[in-house]
């Protein structure tokens, strides 16, 4: 019997957990920083040594961090449906905690990419050679095409690669499930008004955003962690 299609769209949330602090709390990582120093390409052409620096210090955060039983968890419903995650996040934490598909909507902290190639160019389908790196990306440090190394992330103003496929993925799903975010952030938001109207759809969060237009919704307000667990039991009813 084939798995029905389980699609999860998680956000900072399920990783606040694991000691990674979302942008939007009071004490986030972003605080002390204005949003577009630090991620636009506004702020990179102004100051790259302070953006490197800033997402050096993620990238060490992310490798201390360890998966949670949110992460976990849904790693765990494989085995039972047909699992995708489509993450706004860019922390490794899914695939740790053993999760096989996921789709990174906002690029990766451990990968890095030319500065000479856009968000623009990546979305039509350009050749970018992406990096892995898990120490620091330095002022100095360049591609083979010879420009300079930045990390792989979709900064505020530039496009989504991801977005279509995770708009196709959504579109199939047999179960659409929102995880740990504000659903404020475009494009991805819109991606839960891409499964299809009549599936049984779930959002977990420990403080529910605006979905009363969104039909055959359940909200279990939660932390992630305790929210999979309850997301799980009810899944079973599913089957």
């Amino acid at each position: 019997m084939e798995k029905k299609k389980l699609v999860v769209l998680t956000g900072a949330g399920i990783s606040a957990e694991s000691g990674l602090r979302t942008f939007r709390d009071s004490d986030g990582l972003w605080e002390g920083y204005d949003v577009y120093e630090v991620a636009s390409p506004r702020g990179w052409a102004r100051d790259p040594q302070l953006v490197l620096d800033f997402y050096n210090m993620r990238r060490q955060d992310v490798a201390r961090a360890i998966p949670n039983a949110a992460h976990t968890g849904l790693a765990a419903l494989e085995e039972q449906f047909d699992v995708t995650i489509i993450t706004q996040n860019i922390d490794d934490l899914h695939e740790r905690a053993g999760s096989s598909k996921v789709v990174h909507l906002h690029g990766e902290i451990f990968k890095m990419r030319s500065c000479l190639v856009s968000g623009h160019d990546l979305q039509l389908g350009f050749d970018s050679e992406v990096y892995e790196i898990r120490g620091d990306i330095n002022l100095g440090d360049l591609a083979p095409d010879g420009g300079q190394l930045r990390p792989h992330i979709v900064w505020f103003e530039e496009p989504v690669p991801m977005i279509e496929l995770a708009a196709e993925i959504s579109s199939m799903a047999d179960i659409f499930v929102v995880i740990g975010t504000s659903l404020a952030v475009y494009p991805a938001a819109g991606l839960l008004h891409y499964a299809p109207a009549h599936i049984p759809k779930f959002i977990i969060d420990k403080n529910i955003p605006h979905t009363r237009s969104i039909n055959h919704l359940t909200a279990i307000e939660a932390t992630a962690s305790t929210g999979v667990q309850l997301l799980s039991e009810r899944l079973q009813q599913l089957l």
